[in-house]
């Protein structure tokens, strides 16, 4: 490998080697070679186009899809010394001539900039006086149809290749098939690009799925057995964000809103709270979180399916960037795949709606199966994979089968007693015995299905029925008020002519896991040290009005944990300490250590 680039590493981002696959795509940049990168989340993208920019004499653009995105690139680089600055709508005329001047004059190193900004004909012909030494762009599968998070303002990024035919570019996704990446090479014009396809295994985020019974009160319980970790929980409207928001506010949990309904200032106010650890949850739509590099998310929680996998991966892999122990928690009930169904309906492009049900089919295969969950992920982006993993809830704790005929056959006799005009919750009221006003007025306290079910819980009970749908022997009637119908295949069964297998039902599953693990895992560093290290972290940021990741990472705390240095030398062995950051940080967080040790001499 190149020194100049080993040398960037080491001093300026205080890593001593690279990650899978790093070496190789720097080295084909700083060759001149176009590049198709795929990466997953937290395996160091960034670094592929950054390491060659600051290496390199002249500067690097990197197309980059979002506000938030770019200040947070720029801000983690200028922390690390590294001369960076942003164009896009949030600057004036003159900001943004500065800026080019600054360019012009050798002063900026890596300059990001927003597509549209990019693509105006009068911008790039002023660009091109001064041509990069690379173009890097960042969410590549934006440019594609076939990519989940299609977006037209990078439909127009094939026109670069005229303006800065001598400059490398380098495309880069954590997500995009087989298709999308034949796609962006095509529309980038890409000449005869190094192609690197990393791993797409995040090994340290545990896939665990709840069937959805009480969302609010199972996002409670997630939340609270987090003690006060970073997490972010995705929902489908504006109205769940808000609900679900409220509910854990006034159960005191430090939560904040982010939506498109919400104004520019509440969205930044929250998004900042959040990433300066003054809130540990964010509740948002799909829209939150592209391009955040907040690296110690612990958990995230979809309240509702996603629309494909690799809107799964992407929202999933924003938990352990910084390559820590994570989860991933799917609520899902039979009822959200009509409501994605008919939200994808809706599309004017019959197309693109046609794509969409096919990742949706496949997001759908993953929330079913009943084999493991990483390797449902990893075998649809092509990554052949035939073992479990260990680490999801299939692997942990398989589903286990029981003879479910008298369950099953409990089920459909109520449904077809009260005339099969009631959902899933009265169902299970006449079922388990309730006495509630409905069912007095309705005299189903008088049938002979009335409370056979009363020794199981509702809960258990809406995982029967919602088996039975899955199966084929009940179907939702959405015309109906979503009314539970028996099917023609229900008959064998309700006779009892055939047997019938069902999974045992997984209540309170994530913390039941959690419970079964935790013997499992020995601490691998001073867990006081290290919170004495986040307190002095959030300290320094404060006073610096910068997220604490901006200083050290959680992985960075966790080696010094365990490093425990006591010099700057020492220092300078922790992952994630650099030259620029040991002069500015490394003598308070090194007196904290000597501080804590001395305790024990």
């Amino acid at each position: 490998m190149s020194s100049p680039a080993l040398n960037t590493l080491n001093t300026v981002f205080g890593y001593s080697e690279f990650r899978p696959g790093q070496q190789q795509v720097i080295e084909a940049v700083m060759k001149g070679q176009d590049c198709l990168t795929i990466m997953p989340t937290g395996s160091g993208k960034s670094l592929c186009y950054q390491i060659p920019a600051i290496s390199l004499a002249g500067y690097a653009i990197v197309v980059s899809p979002l506000i938030a995105l770019m200040q947070d690139q720029v801000a983690q680089l200028e922390a690390q010394g590294v001369a960076a600055a942003f164009l896009n709508s949030t600057l004036d005329y003159q900001q943004q001539d500065d800026i080019l001047s600054q360019v012009n004059h050798h002063q900026i190193k890596i300059l990001y900039v927003a597509p549209e900004k990019l693509m105006q004909p009068a911008f790039l012909d002023r660009l091109a006086q001064f041509p990069p030494n690379l173009v890097a762009i960042d969410e590549a599968h934006c440019i594609s149809q076939w990519g989940h998070d299609f977006r037209p303002d990078y439909a127009q990024l094939g026109l670069l290749k005229q303006y800065f035919p001598r400059s490398p570019f380098i495309a880069l996704t954590a997500t995009a098939d087989s298709a999308t990446q034949q796609d962006i090479i095509q529309l980038l014009k890409l000449v005869n690009p190094h192609h690197y396809v990393g791993s797409f295994d995040r090994p340290n985020i545990r896939y665990i799925q709840q069937e959805k019974f009480r969302p609010l009160n199972q996002v409670e319980a997630i939340v609270k057995s987090k003690n006060n970790q970073a997490g972010i929980i995705y929902c489908t409207s504006r109205k769940r964000v808000e609900e679900v928001t409220d509910y854990l506010q006034r159960h005191n949990f430090a939560a904040a809103a982010y939506h498109a309904g919400l104004s520019l200032e509440q969205r930044e106010t929250a998004q900042t709270a959040w990433l300066k650890d003054d809130v540990q949850i964010m509740v948002a739509t799909v829209a939150f979180g592209m391009g955040i590099n907040k690296p110690d998310v612990r958990f995230v929680v979809h309240y509702d399916i996603p629309r494909s996998i690799e809107n799964f991966y992407q929202e999933t892999g924003r938990a352990g960037r910084d390559g820590l122990d994570s989860e991933a928690i799917l609520l899902y009930e039979y009822a959200d795949a009509d409501r994605v169904r008919w939200l994808i309906e809706q599309n004017q492009n019959l197309e693109r709606a046609q794509i969409e049900n096919h990742k949706f089919d496949s997001m759908l295969s993953l929330a079913h199966s009943e084999t493991c969950r990483r390797m449902v992920l990893l075998n649809y982006f092509g990554e052949g994979r035939n073992q479990g993993c260990g680490n999801c809830d299939i692997c942990i704790d398989p589903p286990k089968k029981y003879d479910g005929l008298v369950d099953a056959q409990k089920v459909m006799s109520t449904i077809y007693r009260i005339g099969q005009n009631a959902g899933f919750n009265y169902v299970i009221e006449v079922l388990r015995g309730a006495n509630t006003q409905r069912v007095r007025e309705l005299g189903h306290n008088a049938l002979s299905v009335y409370g056979i079910g009363k020794s199981k819980s509702h809960e258990y009970w809406i995982s029967i029925a919602r088996q039975l749908v899955h199966l084929g022997l009940l179907r939702i009637d959405i015309t109906d008020n979503a009314h539970l119908k028996l099917t023609e295949l229900a008959r064998p069964y309700l006779r009892g002519d055939m047997p019938l297998e069902l999974a045992q039902p997984r209540i309170n599953q994530s913390q039941e896991i959690a419970k079964g693990q935790k013997d499992k895992i020995k601490p691998k560093h001073d867990k006081r040290l290290f919170e004495r290290l986040r307190q002095l972290r959030k300290q320094l940021a404060d006073e610096q009005d910068v997220p604490p990741y901006i200083i050290f990472n959680d992985a960075t705390l966790v080696d010094m944990c365990i490093v425990q240095p006591q010099s700057e030398q020492q220092m300078l062995l922790v992952s994630g300490v650099g030259k620029r950051k040991l002069e500015k940080y490394g003598h308070a967080f090194l007196a904290e250590v000597n501080n804590y040790l001395s305790r024990f001499d």
